[in-house]
């Protein structure tokens, strides 16, 4: 089991007794577990298990009212992987160009939509993987 999985499990575990009734959990994924980039098997497999620990969550959290979901980003301008979509402009061009809506994410395309999903608008929302990636690879 690889360690961000295991600290998505274990931590999950340790705040459920902790979290309220008609409370929400929402998970982070990745666009990866949708389309394949070399060199990120691990990394999109871990988090393909992210997004079915989180369908099992809802289902079995579904009784206390609580919602379990999972957000997935695409590619997002963050000092992820050592900040390589800022620090690279050739990969972030590429990156833009494979979006619809012809840029690559920011931290705010991905806090509204995790918001929304804590809000009681969503309280119908349960199970399901949104991913938040301006229509990447379409």
């Amino acid at each position: 089991m690889n360690i961000h999985f295991k600290g998505v499990y274990f931590l999950t575990q340790k705040i459920l007794p902790l979290l309220n009734d008609g409370g929400k959990i929402i998970n982070v994924s990745s666009g990866t577990t949708r389309f394949c980039v070399p060199g990120y098997s691990i990394y999109a497999s871990m988090k393909g298990a992210i997004e079915t620990f989180t369908k099992y969550l809802a289902k079995e959290l579904g009784p206390r009212g609580i919602t379990a979901n999972v957000v997935a980003p695409g590619a997002i301008e963050t000092d992820f992987y050592n900040a390589a979509i800022r620090n690279n402009p050739q990969m972030k061009s590429f990156l833009a160009s494979q979006t619809a809506l012809g840029r690559v994410g920011e931290a705010e395309d991905i806090g509204g939509l995790v918001a929304f999903l804590c809000s009681e608008d969503a309280r119908w929302i349960n199970g399901q993987r949104i991913e938040a990636s301006g229509g990447m690879f379409l």
